[in-house]
């Protein structure tokens, strides 16, 4: 008789605890204060759009801007001299040719970025300078110049170093400009990512990979609707794109099944649905072809980061539905 019980008592408790983890799953703003942040974006440009100008360059970013894009993802190192630069590695070889650290190299003596550049997420683009003669085509951009050239249009903003010198210059230059509403920044190291809130907890934050293991094992227990979550921005890849002959990766049969639980773990338009309503816009990144814009919008994604703006923007035009989502960053763009 104990043992019925004891286990009538234990089912219950268990019983309450996946009822009111679902409800909350389901209407989260009964627990939690729905986030506000000043923008929403579809359509954002990876590294200003690589597939269609050279990474992390004016140029890029101009293009982009011409296609009506809502964000730009940029990613910031450091010179020797204190400089804050846009470029996603540390070391030039793979951009410039030249093996040379940023970190250890004065900002007038970066080389220019090379003419051609083979494209990180499909080896079998690669992208050439249009105009041979512009200099600024080519060149590593210092971040406050982007900040003045495109002062209204919302930054994704990876920190790619863990220093504190690095944190304390952007989080100066965003409070410069006026900027810390309509930025993202962070990274998938959890150090930086840290460093980054605790700097300015009202510059909204995107997810580190620690984060999003948490946050992942969280929603699959029923935990997810009971915890805070600081981050604004739940910014992870399309994990199934690793199966994809474009990113030239050989993998074994092990392997390409554990990708696939993986997707199936991330890809979850029910969490989804759940953050969006607390407020927290779900990012998916590289996607390039139309089917995948396609799955990531079915999935309930906020936005998607290519490497093709042009793309993006046929499919969005083909696909009002999607892009006719209220977006603050519509206005901002238009002001």
């Amino acid at each position: 008789m104990e043992a019925l019980i004891i286990g009538m008592v234990f089912l219950t408790v268990i019983g309450a605890y996946v009822v009111t983890s679902v409800l909350l799953l389901r209407y989260p703003t009964i627990l939690h204060r729905k986030k506000k942040v000043a923008f929403k974006c579809r359509h954002i440009c990876h590294r200003g759009g690589a597939g269609e100008g050279l990474e992390n360059t004016l140029t890029a970013y101009r293009h982009a801007v011409n296609l009506g894009t809502h964000m730009i993802e940029l990613d910031c190192q450091m010179t020797k001299d204190g400089k804050v630069v846009v470029a996603h590695d540390n070391n030039l070889l793979r951009l410039t040719g030249s093996e040379i650290l940023i970190s250890e190299t004065n900002y007038e003596d970066l080389p220019l970025i090379k003419s051609s550049l083979p494209l990180q997420f499909d080896h079998r683009k690669v992208t050439s300078v249009v105009e041979e003669g512009n200099i600024e085509s080519r060149r590593i951009p210092l971040f406050r110049d982007v900040l003045k050239t495109f002062p209204d249009l919302p930054l994704n903003v990876d920190v790619k170093e863990d220093n504190d010198d690095l944190v304390n210059k952007i989080a100066a230059l965003l409070h410069e400009f006026d900027r810390e509403h309509i930025t993202a920044w962070g990274n998938f190291s959890k150090s930086v990512a840290n460093k980054c809130h605790a700097r300015n907890p009202s510059i909204p934050l995107f997810v580190s990979l620690s984060r999003v293991i948490v946050l992942v094992v969280c929603f699959y227990t029923g935990l997810l609707p009971f915890i805070p979550i600081k981050e604004s921005f739940y910014e992870v890849p399309m994990i199934s794109l690793a199966l994809q002959d474009r990113l030239k990766m050989s993998l074994s049969r092990t392997a390409r099944t554990l990708i696939r639980v993986a997707d199936w773990l991330l890809m979850s338009k029910f969490m989804f649905s759940h953050l969006e309503k607390r407020g927290i816009q779900t990012y998916l990144w590289v996607l390039n072809e139309e089917e995948e814009f396609d799955r990531a919008f079915r999935l309930g994604a906020t936005g998607v980061m290519t490497d093709f703006p042009t793309k993006l923007s046929i499919y969005l035009e083909k696909h009002p539905e999607y892009a006719g989502r209220e977006s603050t960053s519509d206005h901002l763009l238009q002001s």
